[in-house]
This record gives C-alpha cells, structure tokens and sequence, in this order.
C-alpha cells in the first residue's frame, strides 16, 4: 500500500531542500525569514505552488488565503505579500511591485538585515487582511 504524505510536508520538504541547495546568502535569507514568518504566526501553512516544466515552483505561505511567497533570484530574495497594497507599512519594507493595485514586495540582497519586528508585523497584517476578506465572503454568500 502507497504511503500518502501529507501536501503541507511535502511542501515543507520542497522549502527544506530548496534552502539545503542554495549554498550562498540566499539560502540563510530565506531560511531566516521563513523563521519569522512562522515565529508571527504558528497557524501558517507552507504550500508549494505553480510548478510547471519552465518554472520548479515557489514556496507560498498561507492562512486563509495567500499571505506571501518567496523567490529567490541571482541578486536577491523577493517576497511577495499577496495583499500587499492593503496593508499598512510604517517602516516602508516594501521596496518593489510598488505601483501595482494588490501586491507589494520586499526585496532582500546580499548582506541586507530585515527589521524583523516590522516584518513580523506585515506577517500578522496580512494575515489580518486575508481573514477579514474571507469574513467579507462568507457574509455575502448568506445573503
């Protein structure tokens, strides 16, 4: 009998090996804001998205929806919030896919530090933005 794994460790496992791989900056990078996306909230769910021939796939955090993904480039680390555009950023982390109508990023490059409070902070904020718009669904969906 086949063995099953479940899709959030076989995601977890792709994040892991995608970490291990990357024996440069931008494999601490990732594994350090992965950490902190997880230390802002435990609830998160890893997922493994949008692999296709061209492309291996990106990790993607979620809860209640899409809160960020990450990808990782030569020069740098982008991770991408979903719901960007709708959530506040008083530190300004937000660096790129400034002018688009949802998302915003965050670009990471070699030897860059992250405000990790204020990263933690966008982390809940999204998540916040996500489950309001559920809530927002589901009340349309009963009327």
């Amino acid at each position: 009998m086949k063995k099953t794994v479940p899709a959030e460790s076989a995601a977890s496992a792709r994040i892991d090996a995608t970490i291990e791989q990357m024996e440069d900056w931008r494999g601490e990078t990732l594994a350090r804001v992965r950490s902190l996306i997880h230390a802002a909230d435990p609830a998160i769910v890893e997922e493994w998205k949008w692999e296709k021939a061209t492309s291996p796939g990106v990790p993607v955090w979620s809860h209640d929806g899409i809160v960020c993904t990450g990808e990782t480039y030569k020069q740098a680390v982008k991770f991408t919030f979903a719901r960007g555009a709708s959530i506040a950023d008083p530190k300004k982390l937000f660096n790129s896919s400034l002018e688009g109508n949802m998302r915003r990023a965050i670009d990471l490059h070699e030897g860059d530090r992250i405000d990790e409070a204020a990263f933690k902070q966008l982390i809940r904020a999204a998540v916040a933005a996500n489950t309001a718009a559920l809530a927002a669904r589901a009340a349309r969906k009963k009327k």
